[in-house]
């Protein structure tokens, strides 16, 4: 799911007060291109854990007011230049998005 400025702002206020250093990967940056191939068209966030996206916390909901952090990849290395993919893992994390739609 992709998020307009207003609900990354929101999102971010809300995912640095549970998942501190939480940063919104910027839409121009060169391997936003290479995530989306690999993982479809969403607004990407990383942490101190790794990849995460944003999902509309009811499926089939693309205008939700509550979504959910799935991470899709973690840090392979300390200096959290490397990343590796696996299965979405559906957090516990859970954003309110409606204020900012």
């Amino acid at each position: 799911m992709k998020l307009t400025e207003a609900r990354i702002d929101h999102a971010l206020n809300q995912l640095n007060a549970q998942v501190p250093s939480t940063q919104a990967l910027p839409e121009n940056h060169p391997i936003t291109d290479q995530l989306s191939d690999v993982f479809g068209d969403h607004t990407f966030f990383f942490d101190a854990g790794g990849l995460t996206i944003i999902e509309p916390a009811k499926p089939d909901d693309e205008s939700a007011s509550l979504g959910q952090v799935i991470k899709l990849a973690s840090w392979i290395d300390d200096a959290r230049t490397k990343l590796a993919p696996h299965p979405p893992e559906y957090t516990a994390v859970v954003v309110e998005l409606d204020r900012a739609a």
